[in-house]
């Protein structure tokens, strides 16, 4: 029962890494004209705060280590929801940049920290439905901002709101620290032996340097597509900003059924399966988009959704097996900061891109990425082997 407890208190704060991952693609199409800035500068507020998730994925193994699951959850929910509150009462750009560094930093380490505990200690459709509770709060981030501005609201409501959620989501974390102090006793257990680098592991582990480059491009499709989405819609196709927000919602909606539904299919294909099917219909879903029919707009936004589901969870599963128990804390700090490079960098630089080109380049932007990330996969496949070398 406590295990089970446990598990949905870990549910609970997916859903609050969801709410603000989504928030800023689905408002900046109307935020940037109250802010008086370029449209190009989310890239800037998307590279800040994923820079912040860089570094503090990287550290998360020894924050972990010293300060224990329950704490950096507790602590890092917070952390994103007062930033969330700051976003909420600035019409300042600048301002929002120093907020972004806060937000960025409260998602990192616990990322990685319950990624890895879920993937040593729970099947793989946990997994899954682990990351639709992240795509629960991703999907519900955007269809309170696009209630907020078809009410006549400004976008600082639709943060503000994010907010009171997020606060109340670390009452319920802090309310659950005795059960999380007493569960985690056991789990947190770490050996005194030497602990090899970072490095070192990339060096000789067979696969980890094509696993860290599959994260960095299924991010950097997932992060650019949810941050231009909705821009796209707005001017290429026409679209008002509110129903651009809700299409955006569309696309994160996508994600957390398909999660939910992968949960199910684990059961009869692998991880690995998993995998190259939500890349088959990540390239459907850009397929419909291509097509000059706006009947094929809202599909294309839920396959893609779709085909990004199940593809994050199940590599993130494979860690364990793939290099070894004893690495993985450390290797799910590398992969989750490899993933958030791609999230840093490459929204940021097709924002650049898109200035000269516009926003039509972003269907060949994601297709660049989708061949890379499967033709990445297959060389994963083939350097892992049954035998991990004992470092």
């Amino acid at each position: 029962m406590k295990k089970k407890i446990l598990l949905l208190i870990i549910y609970l704060a997916f859903i609050s890494l969801g709410l603000p991952d989504s928030l800023l693609g689905a408002a900046w199409p109307a935020m940037f004209g109250d802010l008086g800035v370029p449209v190009n500068y989310a890239g800037i507020l998307s590279l800040i705060v994923a820079a912040g998730t860089v570094v503090s994925s990287l550290f998360s193994g020894k924050v972990i280590r010293k300060f224990g699951v329950a704490s950096v959850t507790t602590f890092s929910v917070l952390m994103t929801a007062l930033a969330l509150m700051g976003y909420s009462l600035s019409d300042h750009f600048a301002f929002l940049c120093l907020l972004a560094v806060p937000l960025g930093l409260g998602a990192g380490s616990v990322d990685a920290a319950l990624n890895n505990y879920v993937a040593l200690h729970y099947e793989a459709r946990h997994m899954n439905w682990l990351h639709s509770f992240w795509g629960v709060g991703a999907a519900i981030g955007p269809m309170i901002l696009a209630g907020q501005l078809a009410r006549g609201h400004s976008w600082s409501d639709g943060y503000q709101s994010i907010a009171w959620i997020q606060l109340a989501l670390v009452a319920v974390l802090v309310a659950s620290l005795p059960l999380w102090v007493k569960n985690q006793m056991e789990d947190s257990r770490s050996t005194e032996e030497k602990r090899p680098g970072l490095f070192q592991l990339i060096q000789v582990l067979p696969g980890l340097p094509q696993a860290l480059l599959v994260f960095f491009c299924y991010c950097s499709i997932e992060a650019s597509f949810g941050l231009w989405g909705a821009s796209y819609l707005v001017f290429e196709k026409g679209f008002e900003a509110d129903l651009a927000a809700r299409y955006a919602s569309l696309y994160y909606l996508g994600i957390t059924i398909g999660r939910f539904l992968s949960g199910f299919l684990t059961r009869h294909f692998s991880n690995r399966q998993l995998v190259y099917l939500g890349q088959a219909v990540i390239g459907l879903g850009i397929a419909l988009l291509v097509l000059p029919i706006d009947a094929l707009i809202l599909p294309g936004f839920l396959a893609i959704g779709l085909g990004c589901a199940p593809i994050f969870p199940s590599l993130l599963h494979e860690t364990p097996a793939n290099f070894a128990e004893k690495h993985s804390q450390s290797i799910m700090g590398l992969q989750m900061a490899s993933a958030y490079v791609g999230i840093t960098l490459m929204p940021f630089l097709f924002g650049e891109i898109a200035t000269f080109t516009g926003q039509s380049f972003l269907l060949t932007f994601l297709g660049m990425f989708l061949v890379l990330m499967v033709g990445l996969t297959w060389n994963l496949n083939q350097k892992i082997k049954s035998k991990i070398p004992q470092i």
